[in-house]
């Protein structure tokens, strides 16, 4: 039980939880913006037309087939040479994690909004509703609730994958528990269970504590 005391020598575990509050910030901040421009790409992407059906369709697939460190390769480092501009490793974090979000979350928008009965929009046409009002107040309401469980598991996943961008010079939880175990490789040398145990727990409670919300969100809309 020794081994564990090393993550509460001087501010590890401070150091710790503001790795964890790193990634979880990147996480949140991509997912934000995900949520508006895939909404807006869902929609895009159920309108009957082929070119626009070409270009969404290839973005979708583009940023699903690259891995998420090679986009963190391009923005951060060969975006600043062709711009000239130098860009922060989490600003170019929630670039790229921005990015992914949005493809995966509008295929998810698109799938639930194209899931809604085909005669609840006739009748609500029927009913003199506009194209507009028929999205708003028939098939949007509809789709947000299938989209809750998924866009949970989309956070979840953004943040288990935020240690990557530890590749791109931004410190993380990860990483912190590697410097935690580096810096006591001596005195603690079988300290390396114990941390990456702190870590998963305190992985563990975020992802946790996201599900609640989810669940709580789910019945009221349910209501």
């Amino acid at each position: 039980m020794s081994q564990l005391e090393v993550v509460f020598l001087g501010n590890n575990f401070e150091r710790l939880l503001l790795g964890l509050w790193v990634s979880v910030r990147v996480a949140l901040i991509s997912m934000g913006v995900s949520l508006v421009l895939g909404t807006l790409l869902g929609l895009l992407m159920t309108v009957r037309n082929r070119v626009v059906w070409f270009l969404t369709r290839t973005y979708v697939e583009t940023l699903r087939l690259l891995p998420q460190l090679v986009l963190l390769f391009v923005v951060f480092f060969e975006a600043a040479k062709v711009t000239g501009v130098d860009i922060p490793g989490e600003a170019a974090a929630i670039i790229v994690f921005s990015a992914w979000g949005t493809a995966e979350l509008g295929d998810l928008v698109r799938g639930a909004v194209e899931s809604v009965p085909a005669h609840q929009r006739e009748s609500a046409a029927a009913l003199g509703l506009s194209p507009g009002q028929i999205q708003t107040r028939v098939v949007l309401p509809q789709a947000v609730r299938q989209l809750v469980p998924l866009t949970v598991n989309l956070t979840t996943r953004m943040i288990k994958t935020t240690p990557l961008i530890y590749f791109i010079g931004v410190t993380e939880v990860l990483a912190v528990a590697r410097q935690v175990i580096d810096a006591n490789r001596f005195s603690h040398p079988d300290a390396a269970l114990w941390v990456y145990g702190v870590v998963f727990i305190l992985y563990f409670l975020v992802c946790w504590a996201i599900s609640l919300v989810a669940r709580r969100l789910e019945r009221t809309l349910a209501l």
